[in-house]
């Protein structure tokens, strides 16, 4: 969400695996019955993240909400901006409602931004 357009949620729904030219900022890769979750992070957000937590296994039928947030500085007089990213992203077929209840696996990757 962007203040310069009232905050209005963006989100992308898309169906099967992302076409590997494209940029989605997540890797997904199928592993026998299980689907390879990890978000990639941007090297341009503070905290550096050194340590991130594994890639996550989804089986049919679950799925993952992975949270991550960032501070930018701005190049001039020490502004910064904050931007938090959320992953909700489920494996096999999923009600349309499904996002909005409780995710069967999640990561916090929320850090204290100073």
């Amino acid at each position: 969400m962007h203040e310069a357009d009232s905050f209005q949620p963006r989100f992308v729904t898309r169906e099967g695996l992302p076409d590997s030219a494209a940029d989605t900022g997540v890797v997904l890769r199928e592993d026998g019955a299980k689907l390879r979750v990890q978000p990639a992070v941007t090297p341009f957000g503070m905290p550096r993240r050194w340590r991130r937590p594994p890639a996550v296994r989804l089986a049919r039928g679950e799925w993952l909400r992975w949270q991550v947030n960032y501070r930018f500085a701005g190049t001039h007089g020490g502004e910064w901006t904050y931007r938090l990213d959320t992953l909700n992203i489920a494996y096999g077929t999923a009600a349309s409602e499904l996002f909005l209840g409780t995710p069967t696996r999640s990561v916090n990757e929320l850090a204290a931004l100073r």
